[in-house]
């Protein structure tokens, strides 16, 4: 199993990036808010998962060790892989996702890609115990509400992606548009009124 592996970003695709490791390149799967941080030409530190199929052998990553935690549990729940775990975390954020668990917010999670009522009933049902071995989960009051003052900041694809889902579209229909359209340096109002163009020239 690789725990993790060191090198420069030497290409950005729309769910994965390449790493460069002394002239071996490896394609790593990473959320898209990873992604966002991660630049062509910089050195990165990804702690990864080995995801070893018949056909393929696939690398997931994570900038620390709490999101690479959070993956593997997450990956533990019945019906959930690497695929759609790595789908949930691109949606949403790692504290904003244990603040659903903590809460049992069914509903919440319900609005996530790929997960129906009993997905999300299943998710709190396995993971809600566990979770708090998570420092993450720390962020969280005992409600599993976010405190004012200890509020997280929502990244800016995080932030159009709840404002689209609040116009009516879905997770699952927006993310990859929003991974297309984001470049690392739009602002809210500009990647929101730019996913919004691209989403209305496919309908």
């Amino acid at each position: 199993m690789i725990a993790y592996i060191k090198g420069v970003v030497t290409h950005r695709l729309l769910d994965s990036v390449y790493v460069n490791v002394h002239d071996v390149g490896y394609r790593v799967y990473v959320p898209s808010s990873v992604q966002s941080q991660l630049q062509v030409g910089e050195e990165t530190c990804l702690f990864t998962y080995t995801n070893v199929r018949e056909d393929a052998i696939q690398l997931y990553g994570f900038l620390t060790m709490e999101d690479y935690e959070l993956f593997l549990l997450l990956i533990s729940v019945s019906g959930v892989g690497p695929k759609l775990g790595l789908g949930i975390l691109s949606a949403i954020s790692p504290e904003h996702f244990v603040g659903l668990i903590i809460s049992g917010d069914t509903k919440g999670l319900q609005k996530l890609p790929g997960i129906g009522k009993k997905s999300a009933e299943r998710l709190v049902l396995e993971l809600k115990d566990k979770i708090e071995s998570l420092g993450i989960a720390g962020t969280f009051t005992p409600t599993g509400r976010i405190s004012p003052v200890e509020q997280v900041p929502v990244g800016t694809t995080e932030e159009v992606l709840e404002a689209l889902m609040a116009l009516g579209y879905s997770a699952q229909e927006v993310q990859p548009v929003i991974q297309e359209v984001y470049d690392g340096t739009q602002e809210v109002p500009v990647l929101l009124k730019q996913v919004l163009a691209a989403l209305g020239k496919g309908r």
